[in-house]
């Protein structure tokens, strides 16, 4: 098979057996075989692939608030549980579960039958023992006058007076009985100690209640303002106690800002809290030290059971921020990519301080003024070279600012 190489010398035989007039188109193919020699020989060369283009940031210094996050579990400030101080079966439930009651509002009666005989039957033996200090009374207020005249020895007067004495004291006895005889019969009707929601009503109309059954009736839940109770580690506390100024745990939490709270759905309450009190011991068994916030709850909108997260914010003046898709994950440590002069890549572990929204504040690893690539993280290995194509860490900031 002819090459392309064999056609000057064909043109050469060509042009002389033909003559002059055939030169013009003859030049143009040899100049076509030309082209088409050299281009075959470029590509048989192989060519270096282009270096990507990968957006790279500098590590710039700036103010950011941190937050430290803790389960935590919510109560009313007063779970009161409703208990019955007299025996009887449920007449009434005045109330729903749920409901919303106001203080003294009545919830339950138990059948006052029984008890407002017995503060019948007080009061008479109330006027039994009044008629009988009033008839004591005649009898001293009779013999006086006549142990004064000397008509009857004075041992009848001390006889009447230690009677009338006597039938004072059966008296306040016996109003003693009526009075608690009215504070049985007003125990019939429970009513709200507080102001509150009304919790799970386990009994039913005709069940009978008594200070011997275990069970409360309900639990009234006040929940004006609402606990948040959270645990910190043996390490997380003692963390704790060297973040904020103080000689005593007490003027510690004094330093500690307002402290926010993240509800099962992610979403953020819209009242912040405070850090109020510090366990006094530790759980030996968890190992962990249980504080308490306390919350305004003015639309009812928190309930004791409820579950959430404490935030509680720290201001670091000057962190160095890189944003999280600058970061991949290796065995548990967090990497980025290092640019150095020669435009080469190298992973470095950083040790992180905390989280800002989708930003990571890093505390070891890189220092201000390093480059970093900003994306595209998945195409590179150590070692390889880039084309970097420099982005401002304040635009990064605009488009998806701190928070």
């Amino acid at each position: 098979m002819q090459t392309i190489i064999d056609i000057p010398k064909r043109l050469g035989r060509l042009i002389s057996s033909t003559g002059n007039e055939l030169i013009p188109i003859l030049a143009v193919i040899a100049m076509l075989g030309f082209y088409a020699c050299n281009s075959t020989s470029a590509s048989t060369v192989p060519g270096q692939a282009p270096l990507p283009v990968l957006p790279v940031i500098e590590v710039a210094q700036s103010a950011a608030t941190t937050y430290q996050e803790y389960s935590s579990s919510l109560q009313g400030t007063r779970d009161i549980e409703i208990r019955p101080q007299v025996e009887g079966n449920l007449d009434r439930i005045f109330v729903d579960e749920g409901a919303f009651v106001k203080k003294g509002q009545p919830l339950f009666l138990v059948n006052d039958r029984i008890y407002r005989e017995q503060l019948n039957n007080a009061n008479a033996a109330l006027l039994v023992a009044q008629a009988s200090f009033n008839n004591a009374t005649t009898n001293v207020d009779k013999l006086t006058p006549l142990v004064q005249n000397n008509v009857i020895s004075d041992v009848q007067l001390k006889t009447a007076t230690i009677a009338k004495s006597g039938a004072a004291a059966s008296v306040t006895q016996a109003q003693a009985i009526v009075e608690n005889a009215r504070i049985n019969l007003g125990y019939t009707t429970i009513k709200a100690p507080a102001d509150g929601y009304i919790g799970r009503i386990p009994f039913k109309t005709g069940s009978l209640v008594g200070t011997s059954v275990a069970q409360p009736l309900t639990v009234l839940s006040e929940i004006k303002k609402v606990y948040a109770y959270f645990s910190l580690s043996e390490k997380d506390f003692l963390e704790f106690e060297n973040q904020f100024a103080g000689k005593t745990i007490e003027e510690k939490i004094k330093q500690i800002p307002a402290v926010e709270l993240l509800l099962a759905d992610n979403s953020l309450y819209p009242h912040k809290g405070h850090v109020e009190i510090v366990s006094g011991q530790f759980n030996n068994s968890m190992g962990a030290i249980t504080l308490r916030t306390i919350f305004d709850n003015p639309n009812g909108l928190l309930r004791s059971g409820n579950t959430g997260r404490i935030r509680i914010p720290r201001l670091l003046n000057a962190a160095l921020i890189i944003p999280q898709e600058s970061t991949f994950e290796l065995q548990d440590k967090t990497f980025v990519f290092v640019l150095s002069d020669s435009n080469t890549v190298k992973s470095i572990p950083v040790q992180l301080a905390g989280k800002s929204g989708n930003y990571y504040l890093v505390s070891k690893g890189i220092n201000p003024g390093d480059r970093i690539v900003y994306s595209g993280l998945d195409r590179l290995k150590d070692g390889a070279k880039i084309t970097p194509e420099k982005l401002s860490i304040d635009s990064v900031l605009k488009s998806n600012p701190l928070k």
